[in-house]
């Protein structure tokens, strides 16, 4: 008996342990540790002694309850509520809320900020010196709560604080990719969140912490559903579903969207078409409209997914991308709606590159749609890559507002078993200049709408959230999370910084650790990038689920879906020739990157393959043969791996053990595939080169005919209606 007693201790023990360390990792960046520095916390709470907040709205009570959620995390001790303003309070109001004596120090301030923003300042009435959170609405207040959360976190001194800040994006918004069966789409996270089949009554507290999240890092909008749409989702009865998620959304300032299946008036209208140009369309989806808005009148509007991979559309009626945008966008505006249609499209009946597709059918209609239609554009031309040229949409539609569209969730970046920041990657995009007005026309321009003018402005990003405790299943995955949320509030930011915020708020302030893992971060792209598509390759992965290497396919239905359209290698050399010689795709890019680009010397070489189908033996800057460097990189890849997982294990003092080791054993994965990846595609080409290895590249440890056997039918993220 005592023996049992024994083991029963130890098990609960254990899993007292093993929730501990979970809940870490289930807080995601919201992390109120103590601030075990003695000398830094009475300096904070010197300057901080008490709350009060003007108003009592269900986002305000978000706010102050966040503060005292934080500051019994950070200090050990409850921050008292006050009736009236004392000296070293903390203050939150609106402009409209504030108290009159409290507005002179803050009135000029508030020219600097849109309805969004929010002002954290410093200021005395009289002799009584106070920290002020405040902004033009509630929603900004809140904002700026979790900004000061973050200065706290980042132990940053806040005895002179004084912060203006707004979003410089209007539309910040995540795509889920979640179906109504609860799988997910490219989801590497375990299951949908959204628990469809007990809701609208049954709550889950992970919906609030899901709205805290977005809501810390400025995310205002999410799309609940799969772009690969099921029009079950607009019937009465999920109506009522969306709106208890709306309900727990809406004091932390989120709007939930819907993905609109362009067939939907025949599945549940009874009609005979969905033609968008058809009255009885046309009213269908009006009356849509009106009755989700009825439900939910903060409904943000439609996302539509159209003629594109099998999907619905206007073309199926001989209509445009124009007339089935505009038809939605009639339907919506009366409540101040929006539609994002995307651009993703392509054919398999269009013989032209697939990277010109959208191009062609998008650019012709610049300017003519309705004024709350967004445009919503991938970052680059095919499906993001783990490295693509941005999208020539960027640079060619002046008179529509465009909508960046990420993927957060690594589809082709080795899902969520793969260490790979990808704000890098989003930064690189961002800061990419279109030359449309000249130099200087950064695609950041382009999207927040300060090139043309635009006042509908929006950036997406497709999830990587899941059921996973931990949310993402990679801890490394909240990153891209938390990344893609500060670049859509603003789209300058350096992902050095969004890192080392990062690091400090979800592991450790200490730069013995922030130093190198900020580093190691910030290179795991470009690894990721060398050990599967260097130098401008892309769309080698295997078929369907994207999971590993697979430039050998060629069997597939669609010429298009198949990687050696991408790669085209033969004995003669290896690239898409996208230039005057070849699908003269370089002609949808301004003058300037188009004549850079249209020759190999001057091409960068990181999309040099991307351009360009070169000899085996082609000599490059280095002064090394094509070949040899594609392999060089391909075993740079590898070393790179190698260095992060010995980074890691000089870490381990720093993190918890848990995440720890779940960190250690996904980069030994990680490194695995690194080397299938180098041995499977130098396998794969060497047998078109007919070229021997460099020494320093090992010979890969199967044969061929072993790689192109490998079969994963199970791997996650597949659309089960694929199947």
């Amino acid at each position: 008996m005592m023996y049992c007693k024994k083991i029963s201790l130890a098990l609960l023990l254990l899993v007292l342990t093993f929730n501990g360390y979970s809940q870490r990792g289930y807080d995601l960046w919201l992390q109120y540790d103590e601030i075990e520095d003695q000398k830094l916390s009475k300096e904070y709470l010197k300057n901080v002694s008490g709350l009060m907040v003007f108003g009592d709205s269900p986002t305000l009570k978000a706010a102050s309850n966040e503060i005292m959620r934080a500051h019994q995390g950070f200090f050990k001790k409850e921050l008292k509520r006050q009736i009236s303003i004392k000296a070293n309070s903390l203050v939150l109001g609106t402009k409209e809320d504030l108290p009159a004596y409290v507005l002179p120090a803050l009135e000029q301030d508030y020219s600097k900020i849109n309805d969004e923003g929010f002002l954290i300042k410093k200021i005395k009435i009289g002799n009584t010196p106070l920290i002020v959170i405040t902004g033009k609405s509630e929603v900004g207040v809140l904002y700026g709560t979790f900004r000061f959360m973050r200065e706290l976190q980042l132990h940053n001194k806040i005895e002179e604080i004084y912060i203006a800040d707004a979003p410089k994006i209007q539309k910040r918004v995540l795509n889920h990719w979640d179906n109504l069966d609860r799988t997910v789409e490219r989801g590497y996270a375990g299951f949908s969140i959204w628990d469809w089949h007990h809701l609208p009554e049954l709550i889950k507290p992970e919906y609030m912490d899901y709205a805290r999240a977005n809501a810390s890092i400025g995310i205002n909008g999410t799309v609940l559903t799969n772009v690969n749409a099921s029009s079950l989702v607009l019937s009465p009865m999920y109506i009522e579903k969306v709106k208890a998620l709306a309900d727990i959304f809406r004091p932390y300032g989120i709007q939930v969207y819907l993905t609109a299946r362009f067939s939907a008036p025949l599945e549940l209208g009874d009609l005979a078409t969905a033609d968008p140009l058809d009255p009885e369309v046309r009213k269908w989806w009006k009356d849509k409209a009106d009755e989700i808005y009825a439900t939910i009148p903060d409904f943000g509007g439609f996302l539509v997914k159209a003629n594109s991979e099998g999907q619905p559309g206007p073309n199926n009626y001989g209509r445009s991308h124009v007339d089935g945008a505009n038809m939605l966008a009639e339907a919506v505006a009366p409540h101040n709606g929006i539609v994002m249609w995307r651009a993703f499209v392509y054919s398999e009946h269009d013989p032209d590159d697939r990277a010109k597709q959208a191009y062609s059918e998008f650019v012709p209609f610049d300017g003519q749609f309705r004024d709350n239609v967004l445009v919503q554009v991938k970052n680059g031309p095919i499906d993001f890559q783990p490295r693509e040229p941005f999208h020539p949409i960027f640079g060619a539609m002046p008179n529509t507002p465009l909508m960046m569209e990420f993927q957060i969730t690594q589809e082709y970046l080795g899902f969520s078993s793969h260490l790979v920041f990808l704000p890098k990657l989003f930064e690189e995009v961002l800061d990419e200049d279109t030359f449309v007005k000249g130099e200087g026309s950064t695609v950041a321009k382009v999207i927040d709408g300060s090139l043309h003018n635009k006042k509908l402005t929006g950036m997406a990003g497709v999830a990587n959230i899941g059921t996973a405790k931990n949310w993402t299943n990679h801890p490394f995955g909240q990153a891209n999370w938390y990344g893609f949320g500060r670049l859509a509030w603003d789209p300058y930011l350096s992902s050095e910084k969004i890192a080392e915020e990062w690091l400090k708020m979800t592991f450790s302030n200490d730069n013995e650790f922030v130093e190198p893992m900020k580093e190691q971060m910030l290179n795991s792209r470009e690894a990721v990038v060398k050990y599967m598509t260097p130098l401008g390759l892309h769309h080698i992965m295997a078929t369907g689920h994207h999971y590993g290497p697979g430039p050998w396919v060629d069997d597939l239905s669609r010429p298009e879906w198949n990687p050696v359209y991408y790669h085209k290698a033969d004995s003669l050399g290896v690239g898409f020739d996208r230039t005057a010689t070849g699908s003269n795709a370089l002609e949808q890019y301004a003058e300037p990157i188009s004549q850079q680009y249209s020759s190999p010397e001057t091409t960068p070489e990181k999309y040099l393959l991307w351009f360009h189908h070169l000899p085996w033996d082609y000599e490059m800057k280095n002064g090394k043969t094509l070949w040899t460097n594609l392999a060089l990189t391909h075993q740079e890849g590898v070393e790179d791996v190698k260095e992060m997982k010995s980074t890691w294990e000089e870490m381990e003092e720093y993190v918890d053990k848990e995440r720890y080791e779940r960190v250690s054993m996904l980069l030994d994965i990680q490194l695995k595939e690194a080397k299938w990846w180098r041995d499977a595609v130098l396998s794969y080409f060497q047998k078109f080169s007919d070229m021997e290895l460099p020494d320093s590249v090992p010979q890969p440890e199967h044969d061929l005919e072993y790689y192109k056997s490998l079969n994963h039918p199970y791997a996650p993220g597949i659309n089960p209606s694929w199947n």
